[in-house]
C-alpha cells in the first residue's frame, strides 16, 4: 500500500531525518514502523514531552506539543495509538 507524500508544517522546526525506523511505545513495549517524516515529527513530540515533564516547558512548548500530535494524528492514527495515545 503506497502513502501519500507527507510534509512537515511550516511551524515544525525540529530535525528532518532522512530515513524512518521502526519505533517501540516506551511504556507499553508496542512497536509502529515509521516513514522519515514521521519519525522527525515523533521524535519533537517526544522532545517536547521531556521539557513538560521536566518542569523546563513554556506556553509554547505547549502549544507546539500540541499540534504535533494533532499532525500525528492526521497524518498516522495507526501510529499515533500505539506510540503516543
Amino acid at each position: 500500500m503506497m502513502k501519500n507524500k507527507q510534509t512537515l508544517p511550516e511551524w515544525f522546526d525540529g530535525e528532518l531525518y532522512e530515513e524512518g525506523a521502526t519505533v517501540q511505545n516506551r511504556f507499553s513495549g508496542e512497536e509502529a514502523e515509521l516513514t522519515a517524516t514521521e519519525l522527525s515529527m515523533y521524535d519533537f513530540v517526544m522532545g517536547a514531552s521531556i521539557m513538560i515533564e521536566m518542569g523546563m516547558s513554556n506556553p509554547s512548548t505547549v502549544k507546539s506539543l500540541r499540534k504535533g500530535l494533532d499532525w500525528f494524528r492526521e497524518n498516522n492514527s495507526k501510529a499515533y495509538m500505539t506510540l503516543l495515545d
